[in-house]
């Protein structure tokens, strides 16, 4: 399998590090592993040996010496973000995989983070819910023609210039609506040229790495950040993320072509979490969504903020697998039901006094959308240690086929705890 997708199949937080880890660990072939979108918005929770890991920019491979960890075209990149969370994994004496940082992904600034929180503050009731790290703005400036690449921080003169066209309009924003103070060029240049010495031996040309890499048949593992119903596109919009997290939009973001993808895993959880803004059928406001966050740990690992929690959503996971053409989902967190006697799963919709099988068309049918459960049993044996399908219980095997059948792609396998090891595989390759 020369190329590999993981994506969030859910609202993110599914787990999409630590599937990640598992293929580039157990999988020798394995030989990159790519972030395609996001910044350090995005936060991945790996458990190697019982120790906690947390990468947030990075990609989860960056655990796994022997294969090569590439931030690719279409993430934004904070360079004082990223040699923070880079020190802090030397700090704790870890061995990294060598990084390689896309010359064409785009810059985020310090003017981007100060935008974003006070447009935030600005928007009071109608807040999206950004982290306020500058993403959405360092994308805009993306779109808008006026972002810095990489490639920019190596050309003092290049570098001023977009920086000015940059801040032209931003501080009239700044001053004119936000009454803030204006940002000055000058600092901001000297602060972006002081990361170029550290910088400049990572970058490169990586779609022309990853093409290359893929043509010699060596393995190149996709990591999804963030998740299918954060999508700009076709996620619960405006509560989205600012880029595309979907299959189409790994192809875009790495400057590979869909042709050479053979395998697409959509990561799922067990039940259904989301931070932030923004409609959620299945969500619980009463002892059992404590539960879930309690048990669950829904505590966001960029963020701090705690997850919304509910039951699993096949409506959302069938949509999932449309959009992203999933080979297979990875289920998550299947432990953290231990002990209900009754498990509700979401098979459809209620509107308006009709069922809907399918995603609404319209975010304002999806807003008023109630979910028609159905009733599965559960179990209360400690599955933690499981490591083979047959060893859960019959219950939990039947919750597990009961999700494939209503999903729409089989369940390659499931995770019984936070541990590398804890997984168990339900489809073997």
């Amino acid at each position: 399998m020369p190329a590999i997708m993981v994506l969030g199949a859910q609202w993110g937080d599914e787990g999409k590090g630590k599937a990640t880890d598992l293929l580039a660990s157990e999988t020798d072939s394995i030989d990159y592993v790519v972030r395609t979108s996001g910044g350090h918005n995005a936060g991945h929770t790996i458990v190697v040996n019982g120790e906690k890991f947390a990468t947030h920019l990075l990609p989860s491979g960056i655990l796994t010496p022997g294969a090569t960890c590439v931030i690719a075209n279409g993430v934004v990149v904070s360079p004082e973000a990223l040699f923070r969370e880079l020190d802090l994994l030397l700090d704790r004496g870890v061995e990294l995989a060598p990084l390689v940082v896309s010359a064409n992904a785009h810059v985020i600034a310090s003017y981007h983070s100060t935008i974003d929180k006070v447009t935030e503050r600005f928007l009071g009731k109608n807040q999206i819910g950004t982290t306020g790290r500058g993403i959405g703005p360092a994308y805009a400036d993306k779109i808008n023609r006026v972002g810095i690449r990489v490639a920019d921080l190596f050309d003092e003169g290049i570098l001023r210039e977009k920086v000015e066209a940059a801040l032209d309009t931003r501080n009239h924003l700044l001053t004119k609506v936000f009454n803030r103070r204006a940002i000055e060029v000058d600092a901001v240049v000297e602060e972006l040229l002081s990361y170029t010495e550290r910088l400049r031996p990572m970058v490169a040309d990586t779609s022309l790495l990853l093409n290359r890499a893929l043509d010699e048949g060596k393995t190149v593992l996709f990591e999804g950040a963030q998740a299918t119903m954060l999508d700009v596109d076709h996620g619960t919009y405006p509560f989205v993320t600012s880029s595309n997290p979907v299959a189409g939009g790994v192809c875009v973001g790495a400057g590979i072509g869909p042709t050479r993808v053979d395998r697409i895993i959509g990561v799922i959880k067990a039940y259904t979490t989301r931070v932030g803004s923004g409609p959620f059928p299945t969500e619980l406001f009463d002892s059992d969504g404590e539960a879930l966050q309690r048990i669950g740990g829904e505590i966001g690992v960029s963020t701090g903020r705690t997850r919304r929690c509910g039951w699993y959503d096949a409506v959302i996971a069938r949509y999932a697998t449309r959009v992203n053409g999933l080979t297979e989902f990875f289920l998550t967190k299947l432990d953290v039901l231990t002990g209900w006697e009754k498990i509700p799963v979401c098979v459809a919709y209620e509107i308006d006094g009709v069922r809907h099988d399918e995603m609404p068309m319209t975010q304002t049918e999806f807003h008023h959308a109630k979910p028609v459960y159905e009733y599965l049993d559960g179990w209360t044996e400690d599955i933690s240690g499981c490591r083979t399908f047959d060893e859960l219980p019959a219950t939990a095997q039947a919750y597990v086929k009961r999700l494939e059948e209503l999903s729409g792609s089989p369940i390659w396998a499931v995770g019984v705890g936070p541990g590398r090891e804890q997984t168990v595989v339900v489809h073997p390759e």
